[in-house]
């Protein structure tokens, strides 16, 4: 289950496809999206702000996860040895690393915006994995999502950030009336709206044949439910699950731009 990548680290062994699609409504594409199958990170971004330049924002984000990542990799490398020799604290040590990187995130977004006008209110969900040592590791920020697929189960590893279900987690809706409720698409968290976020994160354990899928609202809007991300990515080529999500959402109508990440850990 761990091999070695090209910088010589034990890393759980992945492999991924990605696409990113304007969709059918929309002109500009303001969703990004990085994998790096050496490192096993992998992040969607889905920019909020439309004339505010939420292509901007979510390229940032995901350009600044990059740089933060890899300038923590030998810090990485040890939290992930100490992970693999049983220490608990190291859940913990690479949720905060993560954490922090999208803090980071955060910050330079929000700053960017404050020094031009023409990017006053620009910022992005996102959705970050890192796979390493036998875990998944989620930092989360907004509506965009990551799923795990395992021997035909769908768990859903992020919480959406949004008015909808703060009001269903609070009694003042049902599920059943937020299907029809308006303003479906209200976030209440985004990096860059302010200097500081909230990060969710999460870790559960991988298995060799362990699907992941990150997605932004452009798709996971249209699964009608859960099981259909076992029928996109359940199993097959990856590049044909990642097409297979982008083609189901223009179907149903393509509003919003989409984005697709199909991750696969693999027995090295």
């Amino acid at each position: 289950m761990v091999t070695q990548n090209q910088r010589g680290r034990n890393v759980t062994r992945t492999v991924s496809a990605g696409l990113s699609d304007v969709g059918r409504r929309r002109t500009i594409n303001e969703d990004a999206l990085h994998r790096d199958d050496d490192m096993g990170f992998y992040v969607v971004a889905d920019g909020v702000g439309g004339h505010s330049r939420g292509e901007v924002a979510s390229r940032e984000t995901v350009e600044q996860l990059c740089v933060w990542m890899n300038r923590a990799w030998d810090e990485l490398d040890r939290m992930v040895t100490r992970l693999e020799n049983g220490d608990p604290d190291a859940h913990w040590d690479i949720r905060r690393l993560l954490e922090n990187g999208v803090q980071s995130a955060c910050y330079m977004v929000f700053a960017m915006a404050q020094l031009d006008p023409d990017k006053r209110g620009m910022s992005t969900t996102c959705s970050a994995l890192l796979i390493r040592g036998g875990y998944a590791f989620a930092a989360h920020v907004g509506d965009s999502r990551v799923y795990r697929a395992r021997n035909g189960a769908v768990l859903q590893l992020t919480e959406d950030h949004t008015l909808i279900n703060y009001k269903i987690k609070h009694g003042l809706m049902t599920p059943h009336e937020a299907r029809t409720a308006r303003g479906k698409n209200v976030i209440t968290r985004a990096v860059g709206h302010k200097d500081y976020v909230q990060v969710d994160t999460a870790d559960v354990d991988v298995a060799p044949g362990d699907r992941f899928m990150l997605c932004t609202d452009g798709l996971h809007n249209y699964l009608r439910s859960p099981d259909e991300v076992i029928d996109l990515i359940g199993d097959g080529a990856l590049e044909v699950g990642a097409r297979a999500a982008i083609a189901l959402a223009n179907q149903r109508g393509g509003k919003d731009n989409i984005t697709t990440i199909v991750v696969e850990v693999q027995d090295s």
